[in-house]
């Protein structure tokens, strides 16, 4: 059997996915491999259920002939179970492996009440939600979380989590396949963690700007944080801490959660402009509050959020000026017309014209599920990733 550095069977079903070659001669082509090897490697491929022949393609040679029979990722043979969680509430769902939502569950729950509650109520959410599908468990390749937290992506643990408490350094991953299990009867599978705007920002990207090799999503909601994806990749820093523009200091001396003073999400969160508006009188605890008050038009809410907009602008006008993305997403809460107005009027201000020439400013396509796709998509991108593959298929017997 072929190794990684050989062009195993792995990176056949990777060009395949990729659309880079999807008939036999075009990956004889691509690998420089004999059309028995070739042959001999997609026949495991197929006996493992992963790969199924489509419609003919196109004839090319002038003198006419069959078509080629093209060849696809079949994304039917598993599914993939994800769920984002905020403060709050959740959303729980199962996916195709082609990232369509099959069913979704949201509802409360809360993340101070701890690890252990939260994860073995998600267990309990994907049971009921692979019942509702009529998938079995024993069909699920793995699960994806995303948190409102930096992680550690070799661990899969939250650390030192401003707003969560009890969950530093929790063995997440255990937790939930362990959860999971109680729910199902299933055998333990792949647990896959990563803080919610980073699984947000990848689940844009792939969905809407497959093209943008530099991309930057900023969630603005109980918190702030940035997603970065760059060349298709999460870009997480060396211990999953970028992107936490959050506790940049904005020079204020308003007390974070995260015990410093001065901290942009201090000011500008939904949090903070929730808080400045209960001082006011008008009752509001969360970025879903605000949310809630800027769809029913309220004047003040609206203000507060575009100020928020300018300081968090302010601060987005040094992150495009050292990253230079292509496209700026802003989602969360707040993200609304009153709040990216501000972030407009600071981020032209401040930031060079040439860090801006080709920047688009938008707002989320995906919504409440960005995250979900997200963690959908980075769960199926490590089943299979090449390396992985040629492991599974031996633990398969094929």
């Amino acid at each position: 059997m072929a190794g990684r550095g050989q062009t195993g069977a792995g990176d056949l079903l990777q060009l395949v996915r990729s659309g880079r070659a999807v008939t036999r001669g075009a990956l004889q082509q691509v690998t420089g491999l004999s059309r028995a090897t070739v042959g001999q490697r997609l026949d495991r491929l197929f006996r493992a259920g992963w790969l199924r022949e489509g419609a003919g393609g196109p004839v090319d040679s002038p003198l006419g002939g069959r078509p080629s029979i093209t060849l696809e990722f079949d994304g039917e043979h598993a599914v993939v179970l994800a769920a984002d969680l905020d403060t709050r509430h959740a959303r729980a769902a199962v996916l195709s492996l082609t990232g369509e939502i099959l069913a979704e569950h949201s509802g409360a729950l809360v993340v101070e009440d701890g690890p252990d509650v939260v994860l073995g109520e998600l267990g309990r959410w994907f049971a009921e939600l692979l019942e509702k599908t009529g998938r079995r468990a024993s069909e699920v390749g793995g699960i994806g979380l995303a948190v409102p937290g930096p992680v550690d992506s070799e661990t899969g643990r939250v650390v030192q989590p401003p707003i969560m408490p009890g969950w530093d350094g929790y063995d997440i991953r255990e937790r939930l396949a362990r959860a999971f299990g109680e729910h199902t009867g299933a055998a333990a599978v792949p647990v896959l963690v990563d803080n919610d705007a980073n699984l947000m920002a990848y689940g844009e990207q792939r969905t809407a700007y497959p093209d943008c090799s530099a991309f930057v999503l900023v969630k603005v909601s109980t918190g702030i944080g940035a997603g970065v994806v760059v060349d298709g990749a999460i870009y997480r820093g060396i211990d999953g801490g970028a992107g936490d523009i959050g506790h940049i200091r904005v020079g204020a001396d308003a007390l974070c959660r995260c015990g410093s003073y001065g901290c942009l999400a201090a000011v500008a969160s939904g949090r903070a402009v929730a808080r400045r508006l209960a001082e006011g009188g008008v009752p509001a605890a969360s970025g879903s509050d605000v949310r809630d008050l800027l769809a029913a038009g309220d004047p003040g809410a609206a203000a507060l959020a575009r100020e928020a907009g300018r300081q968090v602008g302010d601060v987005l006008a040094t992150v495009v000026t050292l990253l230079n993305p292509g496209v700026l997403m802003i989602a969360g809460d707040l993200a609304g017309t009153p709040f990216v107005t501000g972030v407009r009027e600071l981020l032209y201000q401040r930031a060079l014209p040439r860090s801006t020439a080709h920047l688009d400013v938008v707002t989320s396509r995906l919504g409440e599920r960005a995250g979900l796709v997200g963690a959908g998509a980075l769960v199926v991108e490590y089943l299979y990733a090449p390396e992985r593959v040629e492991e599974r298929l031996v633990a398969l017997g094929v």
